[in-house]
């Protein structure tokens, strides 16, 4: 069996990103982290943001967004355009040879736009397929992929999909020739087992517990489709996620939860 080469996969969001400071924080993390590594970012706060400065409510069901028509603008130009930009630009003025993607550049990551039912989430995608060659060539060119959380129909309609979907999707499409270590960074220290108290949380979660949690209701909103993602990971072979406000770095032992 071959050693593969380790690889990692973060996925940043939350109010993290709107904070420069802390971005930059985490985004020096990200860079001492040794060898191959790609990066996926959301940006919804900004997005909020924006849609409420141009008089457009945002609508959330179970931590994910609604997305009209007007809503799919503003994120494309929140997600692939500023904060895109603004990372990659950061990475490649700090000597990490960075390229800011969608998934509709190289044709990289083709989703499916989702079903109007049980729920209609408008112009949301569920990714159907990641050409996994073209990934490894920009990894193998010694380039960081950074990728915001807008991919395509494969045809024209571009799509606002799950950062956290990505960031598993990329994580278990590269499985055959990486190591994957997968990271999900937002604002929240990890798994909480009360929201209201930061120093609750969860050093592990296994799925049977999580399953019993999100019962309870000790775990809910954006939280869900995040534990979603992983426990499909998990399920399919990336053996742990690490789930934080800080990048686990391999001479720094962050504070957040292990999902395993």
């Amino acid at each position: 069996m071959k050693d593969n080469p380790a690889l990692h996969v973060v996925k940043i969001g939350g109010a993290l990103i709107d904070d420069q400071e802390k971005l930059e924080q985490l985004l020096t993390g990200f860079s001492s982290l040794p060898g191959n590594k790609i990066l996926i970012h959301g940006g919804g706060k900004q997005a909020s943001e924006l849609s409420q400065k141009l008089g457009i409510e945002p609508q959330m069901i179970e931590g994910r967004r609604v997305t009209d028509e007007a809503t799919l603008d503003i994120a494309v130009m929140v997600y692939a355009g500023l904060l895109n930009k603004r990372i990659s630009a950061w990475l490649n003025g700090h000597k990490i040879r960075s390229l800011g993607l969608s998934g509709a550049d190289l044709n990289l990551i083709v989703s499916k736009k989702r079903a109007p039912q049980p729920i209609d989430f408008g112009f949301v995608g569920d990714i159907d397929q990641i050409q996994t060659d073209r990934v490894i060539q920009i990894i193998q060119l010694g380039w960081v992929p950074v990728f915001c959380a807008i991919t395509y129909d494969g045809k024209d309609q571009l799509l606002n999909t799950n950062a956290d979907s990505i960031a598993t999707q990329l994580g278990l499409a590269l499985l055959n020739d990486y190591s994957i270590h997968l990271q999900y960074i937002s604002d929240t220290p990890g798994v909480l087992k009360n929201i209201d108290d930061p120093s609750s949380t969860l050093p592990f979660l296994e799925h049977a517990s999580y399953l019993k949690y999100k019962k309870e209701g000790t775990i809910k909103g954006g939280m869900i489709p995040k534990l979603d993602n992983a426990f499909l990971a998990i399920e399919k072979g990336i053996r742990s996620i690490w789930i934080s406000n800080s990048i686990r770095t391999p001479d720094q032992q962050a504070k957040g939860t292990l999902i395993r």
